[in-house]
């Protein structure tokens, strides 16, 4: 027969080991949900992600943002040449792109000059 004493032993032991079970059972729900959230941030990250091109000539590393997709745009239509990503230039063009380039950066001061004064 038990006695009283292991009744009280038994009751938070059983409580501690339902408590652990029923832990060990969600574990896994919060890890599903911070996988989730995880992929969401790293899909935003990607889409904000500016993409960083080599200058040959001036050995430095340059941001390919909107405003340089547009100034390549530019040039590309100055020349009459058909669009193509700028990685699939040849060295020659790249160079070229990059000396126009350096010739036309007041160009994005007036840009900005001109958004500027649309919003006011």
């Amino acid at each position: 027969m038990l006695r009283e004493d292991d009744l009280y032993m038994k009751s938070p032991m059983k409580f501690l080991a339902s408590a652990m079970l029923m832990f060990a059972m969600a574990a896994p729900l919060g890890v599903a949900a911070q996988d989730r959230d995880h992929d969401r941030d790293r899909d935003r990250d990607r889409d904000h992600q500016q993409t960083r091109v080599y200058d040959r000539e001036h050995r430095q590393y340059r941001n390919w943002d909107d405003n340089e997709d547009h100034a390549y745009r530019q040039w590309a239509a100055e020349r009459h040449m058909q669009y193509r990503e700028f990685n699939r230039l040849n060295a020659r063009q790249q160079r070229d792109y990059w000396r126009w380039r350096e010739q036309h950066r007041d160009n994005d001061r007036d840009r900005d000059h001109d958004r500027d004064h649309d919003h006011r």
